[in-house]
């Protein structure tokens, strides 16, 4: 755990370093977006690659976070800093409510409940008029300040605050695999029926680690929204969020607190460089690649790239070793 923490900070620290050494605005917007997705590969992560149930509807949560910080802000004026938290609250809501229902389900079965429940969510949004429905919602531009959360001439305060947040999700992270209740959650990834047989209560964690994964999501999309200054439902409670964060979460390494941020390291840049290169025209050719990659990574390292690293990790100790007591 304490050799975990040294690495995790060692981490933080070199990702803080890198905006002020590479000062493109191109890599910041990058390096902005690539911490965001982390952050919801880690909260995926939680419910997923922890309890083992996959869900495909964390966009929901997501949207939830967005939308919260942004009407309070737009119609209110409140601080996006407590409408963070209040999204983050709203969502933990949310997912406590459909926990219930959904955990009653099981494999297959529970991911379609959560994709069908982030397509419930997005039609609400799209007819809610008090969130301007279809429309979206353009925040309000002000001057740079950290009350509002705005910045127009750097993204480095963008950089750090997502950076923020990535560290504290990847330290909860951590802290929950290494504690009762990660292990309580890997027992039931690995058979819910033995978990249940041995006293743990598999619906309370399980639901447990919905609302912290539900919490965790809806900052990151409170950040999200006060960087794009423009949302609506169409571009937040989508499939394709919830599949980036699948997919870039599988590829890096599902069930490890870095298979996110590898993940994220491929995906977003990938993404972005498309998008910038190609246009229009290049639309969906990221994740035709992204998509090969992981076809390939679960055919021959289910694990993930993180997998392939222990792997050779594994590889060169025992060749160490080898070279030693040969020496000897």
């Amino acid at each position: 755990m304490v050799k975990d923490k040294k690495t995790l900070t060692i981490l933080v620290a070199a990702i803080a370093v890198l905006p002020l050494i590479f000062k493109s605005d191109s890599f910041h917007n990058i390096l902005v977006l690539l911490l965001i997705y982390a952050t919801l590969g880690e909260a995926w992560n939680i419910i997923t690659g922890f309890a083992g149930q996959t869900s495909f509807g964390h966009a929901a949560f997501f949207g939830i976070g967005a939308y919260a910080s942004a009407v309070l802000f737009y119609k209110f004026d409140i601080s996006p800093w407590v409408g963070m938290f209040a999204g983050g609250l709203l969502a933990a809501g949310v997912a406590l409510i459909i926990s219930y229902p959904t955990f009653r389900l099981k494999g297959s079965y529970f991911a379609i409940a959560t994709l069908a429940v982030a397509e419930i969510i997005k039609q609400l949004f799209v007819s809610w008029n008090f969130v301007e429905g279809a429309t979206g919602i353009s925040l309000p531009i002000v001057n740079d300040s950290w009350l509002c959360m705005e910045f127009h001439t750097t993204k480095l305060p963008y950089i750090y605050i997502a950076l923020g947040l990535f560290a504290i999700a990847v330290f909860a992270c951590s802290y929950i695999e290494n504690s009762k209740i990660g292990f309580y959650l890997k027992a039931i990834r690995e058979s819910h029926e033995v978990a249940e047989s041995i006293g743990i209560n598999t619906t309370n964690y399980k639901t447990a680690a919905m609302v912290i994964s539900a919490f965790i999501s809806a900052f990151a999309g409170s950040i999200y929204a006060q960087y794009v200054l423009y949302i609506d439902p169409f571009m937040l409670f989508t499939l394709d969020i919830s599949i980036k964060i699948v997919l870039l979460t599988v590829l890096g390494g599902i069930g490890s607190i870095y298979g996110p941020l590898i993940g994220a390291s491929i995906l977003i840049p990938l993404s972005e460089i498309t998008r910038v290169k190609l246009g229009g025209t290049g639309r969906g050719i990221d994740l035709m690649i992204f998509g090969l990659l992981v076809v390939l990574v679960a055919c021959y390292q289910p694990k993930g790239i993180i997998g392939l690293v222990n792997k050779l990790k594994n590889y060169f100790k025992k060749a160490g070793d080898g070279k030693v007591e040969a020496n000897s």
